[in-house]
């Protein structure tokens, strides 16, 4: 584990709110949410909220709303293939209470758990600018800093590892992104992982045996901070 000097301030900083569902930072991403609204009325079409408890010892990082997923089902990781993986991981050591099934009103609750996204629009071709990443980034600090119980962040993918640094305002080449790594920025153990894609599981990138790896080395974590 690589362990950073940092101070405890990211986690006390005052909320700088959630993005409202006309949020207008993103000229691209107003323009690409105002398209589907017209295409598809009935999808939610908006800045994904998290997910989770607020009292939650995990926070989970994706990248981004994905189009037919979240942005259509109104919840992170719901309605597409990353997260029939993701869910089913988390069912597994022991984060969710009630069936996963894919939809927003399934009655899934999370257990000590909390789902957010890096950028809460989704973008074109799943891709947010580095503009847009930066700009949503204080919604991530906003979410730190409510949950006061908070232990531990995974980011699921390079982009969400980055925003999480960034936010903590942690450099990135004393906790640079790898399958499986961890780095400690004061009270909070950061853990990474390959994004739970589909296109990363089809090409063998990340296979279900290396995503459990990393949540049960999660689940240990917090078990032993029980004691």
């Amino acid at each position: 584990m690589t362990t950073i000097s940092k101070t405890d301030a990211p986690l006390n900083r005052a909320s700088s709110g959630k993005p409202g569902r006309d949020c207008p930072r993103c000229p691209r991403l107003v323009e690409f949410r105002q398209q589907w609204r017209a295409r598809e009325p009935a999808w939610f079409n908006a800045p994904v909220p998290s997910f989770g408890p607020l009292d939650a010892r995990l926070l989970i990082v994706g990248l981004a709303p994905g189009l037919q997923g979240a942005n259509r089902t109104s919840r992170p990781f719901t309605g597409d293939y990353a997260g029939i993986l993701l869910y089913a991981t988390l069912e597994r050591f022991g984060f969710t209470r009630g069936r996963f099934q894919a939809s927003a009103d399934d009655g899934l609750q999370l257990i000590d758990a909390r789902i957010t996204n890096a950028v809460r629009c989704v973008p074109p071709e799943n891709k947010p600018t580095t503009t847009e990443i930066k700009t949503c980034g204080s919604f991530l600090d906003a979410t730190i800093a409510e949950m006061p119980r908070l232990q531990v962040v995974l980011s699921l993918g390079r982009i969400a590892h980055d925003s999480v640094l960034r936010t903590l305002a942690v450099k990135r080449a004393t906790a640079p992104f790898t399958h499986g790594g961890t780095a400690s920025a004061g009270a909070l153990t950061l853990f990474s992982s390959y994004h739970c894609s589909r296109y990363n599981t089809n090409t063998g990138v990340l296979t279900p045996a290396m995503f459990e790896d990393v949540f049960a080395r999660i689940r240990g974590h917090l078990d032993r901070s029980k004691r």
